[in-house]
């Protein structure tokens, strides 16, 4: 499965990475020690609220855009109201690179979530390094314990953590954990199918005061008014942006629909 071989590949990354650049390197530099911009307060403001996503390949889709200046796209976004920015940092699949991360951070002043696959503490504190204000999990790649020593060392940097689930079993993991910033997945990471139908049967079984953002498979501001019917207002759009001739003006349509 496509899931285990990058999740074993970053394993393997981390190894050679913090050979390279130990941990306390990382927490002696200067993103470091900055101030975080409060990714889930910026989720948690009134009306719709849109996560960009800096994506420019994925394993099912292959280029997405090859041939783009992430800070350009970024200041795009930031100038047509994005709420927060997406930045893919996986290499091999998505052809993302922590460099991308660091170069949209001193281009814009939203908060920023790192979005790849994170196995190892390790990857937390070079995410603050890099100057994320959150991180992804994924309750898909990781058993109980994992996510639990991920979530409490990720609140102990100051990152926001966005818990992404697939199903009601994995929803219900993220809930005992403590988890109540939730991504759902529209995605099956198995098959790589999207049905929106997968954020409607969740939204109803998540609890009250969790903050849902709904994942993958958002087209057209159609599908967004069809999720707020269902409760849910914060959304995490790449591709349907990424293909557009211009990120940002898609971004306002999607907004101001």
């Amino acid at each position: 499965m496509i899931l285990e071989e990058i999740a074993r590949q970053r394993r393997a990354d981390v190894e050679r990475t913090r050979a390279e650049m130990p941990e306390e390197a990382l927490r002696e530099s200067a993103l470091f020690a900055a101030k975080r911009r409060g990714f889930r307060a910026a989720l948690e403001r009134p009306g719709r609220r849109i996560v960009a996503e800096i994506k420019r390949a994925s394993p099912s889709r292959g280029w997405i855009r090859a041939e783009c200046d992430p800070v350009e796209i970024a200041r795009a976004y930031a100038a047509a109201g994005a709420a927060a920015i997406s930045v893919l940092t996986e290499e091999r699949f998505f052809r993302g690179s922590s460099e991308t991360l660091r170069r949209v951070r001193s281009a814009v002043e939203v908060p920023l979530l790192r979005k790849d696959f994170v196995v190892d503490p390790y990857q937390l504190v070079e995410a603050r390094a890099l100057g994320a204000d959150a991180v992804l999990l994924i309750l898909t790649l990781l058993d109980d314990g994992e996510f639990e020593q991920l979530l409490h060392s990720a609140e102990g940097l100051e990152l926001d953590v966005l818990a992404e689930v697939h199903d009601e079993v994995e929803l219900r993991r993220a809930v005992r954990a403590g988890a109540r910033l939730i991504g759902i997945n529209n995605r099956d990471l198995r098959t790589f199918e999207t049905s929106l139908e997968v954020t409607e049967r969740l939204a109803r079984r998540a609890p009250e005061d969790a903050l849902l953002v709904a994942e993958s498979g958002i087209e057209t501001p159609a599908d967004l008014a069809r999720l707020e019917r269902c409760g849910v207002h914060v959304f995490l759009i790449g591709e349907a942006l990424m293909r557009a001739e211009q990120p940002g003006q898609r971004l306002r349509e999607f907004l101001e629909a």
